[in-house]
């Protein structure tokens, strides 16, 4: 199947479809010689596909901001030890309590890895292709300071932060917010519901 014309690669590219013109030039003809025409297709569209999936996966996780990029639920440590029951974690990787628009509130002393959760539980919901992002609450307080300035400042903040589907605010109220923060935070809250 590798054996495109240049003028067909060059309409491929121009569509924006290399990965499938890849996929075309990395079929081994003596694998796919027994193979009819929709098969070869499928399996190069296929290996397009994968590699669009991971893409996007990957872009998806560098997007999220998160603290600990390599956090995984499924090699959390000492589960048990720290009180955490694993049917609960796999339940939560699933991240079906996205879809329904459930919160879920880590709570624990310092140290104990709620942010690495957190960031474990964000990766997650970006290898289910969702839209997720990471902030520290100070952080989060800063930015409204900053967006509070500008002219459509806290519009364009709200707005910002209520597009995630899943988002993740750590070391949640440490402090107790002035009357901006929790204003904030409710307006938050409730666009994004």
């Amino acid at each position: 199947m590798s054996r495109i014309d240049i003028e067909t690669k060059r309409k491929l590219r121009e569509m924006g479809v290399t990965t499938l013109l890849d996929a075309f030039d990395a079929q081994d003809d003596t694998l796919t010689l027994g193979l009819a025409f929709e098969e070869k297709i499928k399996l190069a569209v296929d290996d397009a596909h994968s590699v669009f999936t991971q893409t996007k996966v990957e872009g998806l996780i560098r997007r999220a901001n998160l603290r600990y990029p390599n956090a995984d639920l499924r090699r959390l440590d000492l589960v048990e030890e720290r009180g955490l029951d694993r049917s609960m974690i796999a339940g939560l990787g699933t991240c079906s309590f996205i879809d329904r628009q459930q919160n879920v509130v880590f709570q624990g002393f310092t140290g104990s890895g709620k942010s690495y959760l957190g960031c474990a539980l964000a990766k997650a919901a970006c290898l289910h292709r969702v839209r997720a992002h990471y902030i520290r609450m100070p952080e989060l307080e800063e930015a409204w300071q900053l967006a509070r300035d500008k002219p459509a400042g806290t519009t364009k903040f709200l707005n910002k932060y209520a597009a995630f589907t899943l988002l993740v605010i750590d070391e949640w109220l440490l402090d107790e917010p002035d009357e901006s923060t929790r204003s904030m935070l409710l307006e938050l809250l409730e666009r994004r519901y």
